[in-house]
């Protein structure tokens, strides 16, 4: 399990830091460079389609193996790899499942609940994609430092 684990926490929080370094590259800014009722109409559907039980699945999968590592770091405490466990689970449950729930969420739910066409939907287009960006980044920075705490943690 100890070897499984870290291993399973490399995979999911780097699939999931690829994604979001997906959208922090490239996919935002295409988004921006479009006027404003076509980017956010788009977003509003990346924000429902990206609901599936694939990505889903992987996200909620790893946060809950990632809390496994929190927990596993503590036993026996005092190693490197528990050290390295306890990070991996941390920056994933903190800084992936905590930011997206607490910092992109209620973004994306603003964004929903607006009419792509409206002079209202313009004005918040920017200020979304510029938050939106900002705590991306710290989304995915946070999901590859899990994944390269996770990959250390095997080879202790």
């Amino acid at each position: 399990m100890l070897t499984t684990l870290p291993f399973l926490v490399c995979l999911g929080a780097g699939l999931t830091g690829g994604v979001f370094f997906a959208f922090s590259a490239f996919v935002m800014k295409a988004l921006a460079e479009l006027p404003a009722e076509h980017g956010l109409a788009a977003m509003q559907r990346i924000n429902r389609v990206v609901l599936n039980p694939g990505f889903l699945g992987l996200f909620i999968g790893t946060t809950v193996l990632a809390a496994i590592c929190i927990l596993a770091g503590f036993f026996p405490w005092g190693s490197t790899r528990s050290a390295l466990l306890l990070a991996a689970g941390l920056c994933y449950v903190i800084g992936s499942f905590g930011v997206t729930a607490v910092c992109n969420v209620p973004r994306n739910e603003r964004l929903a609940r607006l009419d792509s066409g409206s002079a209202e939907a313009a004005a918040y287009w920017p200020v979304y994609v510029r938050e939106w960006l900002r705590w991306n980044h710290v989304r995915t920075a946070a999901c590859l430092a899990s994944a390269a705490a996770a990959a250390a943690a095997l080879t202790c």
